[in-house]
């Protein structure tokens, strides 16, 4: 076969080339999920790309959405790119990605530049409480989905938010521990300048607080000396807070420290080890996302596992459906987390 074009589709697919166009164009309002699952269905198995230069003319619009991610060397940045990706190309769409390192200015710099290339759409996994560096652009009409980053007083009325519940992570971590016996905690979380950090937080105080301890006896690891440039490297800083932190007196320091996420708890695993100590027996250690890496070091990560796909693919699919003509209004769409318990968190040491 040469060219697949809209007419091989609709045929595999047994549907209308009208349909398969509404489907690539977004107008599924009044269709079945079955349908529209079986024509993109078809388009991946047909490996059918749209003419974007034809699809420009007609709509006016560029069929590629950017991503601005903090930065892929975290792998949980990396997943998610590839799932975006992946929702993306299934319905004829590319991604153009980008690293802010959470900095407003370089959020601002990328948006512009995706706006000069035609991209109306993007979603923006920035967690910082304010969009307001971006507010002129969405007055604009730029579509923008906020990943990773709960609805704020203030928010303009057109921004999507998608998000996990992370206040309910970080207490089901804490409430793991607590049940293990464990009562000298440590939170490690870097800067807590964003969102879904200033969250997780929340919910290791709060769970403290449901056992009647007092959260203000934890020991809060916000970044101690380190410049705020360290902020970046989740694991080298892990590291640094777990030889802080057990440097005290045995009596007296934490067995049970819960982490921003999981590159930050590889890091604490290692500093553990540079104490002389055991992880999972001297101390406890759970982390947040569930990438990859977790269930392959050892001992094996206790977390709390996010539904990275489902997350992406909701993202992915509110940004489209704006783009391509549904109303620009505000919404959050708020995902449930899952305790993942394994080797790195056990009883508490008496």
């Amino acid at each position: 076969m040469g060219s697949v074009t809209i007419y091989h589709v609709a045929k595999a697919a047994r549907v209308s080339p009208s349909t398969v166009s509404n489907v690539l164009n977004g107008r599924v309002d009044r269709m079945l999920p079955e349908t529209r699952r079986r024509v993109e269905h078809v388009m991946k198995r047909l490996d059918y790309r749209p003419n974007r230069t034809a699809r420009r003319l007609r709509t006016g619009r560029v069929a590629s959405i950017g991503l601005i991610v903090p930065s892929v060397a975290n792998p949980f940045w990396g997943a998610f790119a590839r799932h975006i990706e992946a929702a993306a190309l299934a319905v004829g769409y590319h991604v153009l990605l980008c690293n802010s390192e959470r900095d407003p200015e370089r959020e601002r710099s990328y948006v512009d530049e995706l706006w000069t290339e035609g991209i109306r759409g993007i979603v923006l996994c920035t967690s910082l409480p304010s969009l307001a560096h971006l507010s002129d652009k969405l007055d604009d009409g730029l579509s923008l989905v906020a990943f990773d980053r709960t609805a704020q007083v203030g928010d303009p009325p057109q921004v999507v938010n998608v998000s996990l519940d992370n206040a309910v992570g970080a207490q089901l971590a804490t409430r793991h521990l607590l049940a293990l016996g464990h009562r000298r905690f440590a939170f490690v979380s870097g800067s807590l300048k964003s969102i879904n950090r200033r969250d997780r937080l929340r919910g290791f105080s709060e769970a403290l607080r449901s056992e009647d301890l007092d959260p203000e006896q934890a020991q809060i690891w916000s970044g101690g000396n380190l410049s705020p440039d360290a902020d970046l490297d989740a694991a080298g800083l892990g590291r640094a807070a777990a030889t802080d932190l057990l440097a005290g007196d045995p009596q007296t320091r934490p067995t049970a420290i819960v982490a921003v996420n999981d590159m930050c708890a590889l890091g604490i695993c290692a500093g553990v080890r540079d104490a002389g100590l055991e992880v999972g027996r001297d101390v406890s250690v759970t982390g947040f996302d569930d990438i990859v890496l977790a269930n392959l070091v050892y001992p094996a990560l206790t977390t709390i596992r996010q539904p990275l796909e489902a997350m992406a693919e909701a993202a992915f699919d509110h940004v489209r459906r704006r783009i391509e003509g549904s109303p620009l209004t505000g919404e959050s769409l708020l995902m449930r987390p899952e305790l993942i318990v394994r080797q790195s968190t056990g009883p508490a040491p008496h």
